[in-house]
């Protein structure tokens, strides 16, 4: 198996950087393309590579400048568009995560709300990755495709790479709420993008340092996901608000969520604290002593 385009020291950054978008881009492409992924695959594929698309066009934005934000209003764009088929199967993850802890209505109610949400899962993948949305979404990565090629990568150097994931990472800290259990789902979820951007760009440095970047990776994975587990958990609270699919069960389901919520909250919380504890200006200097020791 082919190794994934990753920073290595034996390769010159800036082409590397170019294999990881040439990637990013054709596994996208896979995604919309193969005959054997549901819509629901489809789209789920394709949003994962637009969020890292997203992060290396943040990694490049200080030389790409308005050509990576245009591409990154693209890329967030398109990825909205299609985050209706993702909102129906948040909440039955949401849901899950409920059964999986004391499940606050009976196995009969709980069939009838996954009933609910299924069908309108159903509703929203009919009606989101249309063939003339495939369409826009392919033209889209042929866009992206050219102009990669034709990006001046070579200027690059390390230390361009090492300064933009501090940064990076920064942002995070500084996105950390001082009180986590009083925080507002916009901000929780402010933080998580900021988590996602790290997670992705982290994996581009992971041949440096193969067992310390994993690591990262992983406990960045895992904080996003209780991060994602309250947001799917806030979609379907609001599908108990008046007149949604759920409002018959709101009384019931809208206690079990907060609890939840909190748990998920609680264990984001420690990880958060474990994982940005040094300084910015300490990270940077270990991305860059992996580099020359790599």
């Amino acid at each position: 198996m082919a190794e994934k385009p990753a920073l290595r020291t034996k390769l010159a950054v800036g082409e590397a950087l170019r294999a990881v978008a040439q990637d990013i881009c054709a596994t996208a492409r896979s995604a919309v393309e193969n005959p054997d992924n549901t819509d629901a695959v489809a789209v789920h594929e394709f949003r994962k590579e637009m969020k890292r698309w997203r992060a290396l066009l943040w990694l490049l934005s200080a030389l790409l400048e308005d050509e990576a934000e245009r591409f990154r209003v693209e890329a967030r764009d398109l990825a909205r568009r299609l985050s209706h088929a993702r909102d129906a199967q948040a909440a039955l993850d949401a849901l899950d995560d409920l059964a999986r802890h004391g499940p606050p209505l009976s196995p009969r109610s709980i069939a009838t709300v996954r009933a609910r949400v299924q069908a309108l899962s159903q509703i929203q993948e009919t009606t989101t990755l249309t063939a003339p949305m495939r369409g826009e979404l392919l033209a889209a990565l042929d866009r992206a495709t050219t102009a990669i090629g034709q990006w001046p990568l070579h200027v690059l150097t390390f230390e361009d790479v090492a300064r933009r994931l501090a940064l990076n990472y920064r942002a995070i800290r500084r996105a950390i709420p001082d009180d986590w259990p009083q925080a507002d789902p916009e901000e929780l979820h402010d933080l998580r993008k900021l988590i996602i951007s790290q997670r992705y760009l982290m994996e581009i440095v992971e041949p440096l340092w193969p067992r310390f970047a994993k690591m990262w990776v992983g406990e960045n994975q895992t904080l996003r996901d209780h991060l994602g587990s309250y947001q799917d958990l806030d979609v379907l609270k609001r599908l108990t608000g008046p007149r949604q699919p759920l409002a018959r069960w709101r009384s019931r389901l809208v206690p079990a969520i907060a609890h939840r919520q909190a748990a998920h909250v609680a264990t984001a919380r420690r990880f958060a604290k474990r994982l940005y504890v040094e300084k910015p200006r300490s990270f940077r200097r270990r991305l860059e002593v992996m580099w020359e020791t790599g």
